[in-house]
């Protein structure tokens, strides 16, 4: 009876895990936020999504082996969100280190852009590949050492995120002081972002 009533404990508890939605002009993807490792990025990334923030968004950059920069290991993911600056009037939300919540960002995890740590906002990346080079810590690709916050994984569509990912890109749809062809041609549109399972 104890190994069957925790059994049931733990499959309520991985149901009440709040879930985004992200329906794309290329299909769902379903993410699992784990609120319980990460709060203010999960709370932060709710709110967002609960106000429309995301809608009529996009996923416009794809990182892969052949548009990364020269002397690095590539890292591949594909990012979206409000806009590659972030929404202009958002707070940046305290920096989550990977060493504080034991995440990682392995494949078909959701992690916060940002520029200093405590500027993220709207802007996100899944990853396709597991990349430790993003995880807070001496050996990171970030010279500042913090990492980025990943805050839960993709459970349903990483085959959109894979064919997001494949979508072509090109140099003449990067930001003007951006040097890599890393931005989508045609960006794909992020519909909206719907919440399951939260409180």
């Amino acid at each position: 009876m104890p190994a069957l009533f925790t059994a049931f404990s733990v499959a309520a508890l991985t149901l009440a895990l709040p879930q985004a939605v992200i329906e794309t002009s290329h299909g769902a993807i379903v993410v699992e936020l784990d609120e319980a490792a990460a709060p203010l990025s999960v709370a932060n990334f709710i709110v967002h999504a609960q106000a429309g923030h995301f809608d009529d968004g996009s996923f416009y950059r794809s990182v892969r082996d052949d548009n990364e920069r020269e002397g690095v290991v590539p890292m591949n993911l594909i990012q979206g969100g409000h806009s590659f600056d972030g929404l202009a009037e958002a707070e940046g939300i305290a920096h989550e280190s990977t060493l504080d919540t034991d995440l990682s960002h392995t494949r078909g995890a959701i992690s916060m852009a940002r520029d200093e740590p405590g500027t993220a906002t709207t802007e996100f990346f899944i990853m396709i590949a597991d990349y430790p080079g993003l995880d807070a810590g001496p050996d990171g690709r970030n010279p500042d050492e913090a990492g980025y916050a990943v805050f839960g994984e993709v459970i349903e569509g990483m085959d959109v995120v894979e064919r997001i990912w494949m979508s072509p890109t090109s140099l003449d749809s990067a930001p003007d002081d951006f040097p890599y062809p890393q931005f989508l041609t045609e960006p794909v549109v992020i519909e909206t972002v719907r919440i399951r399972n939260a409180d």
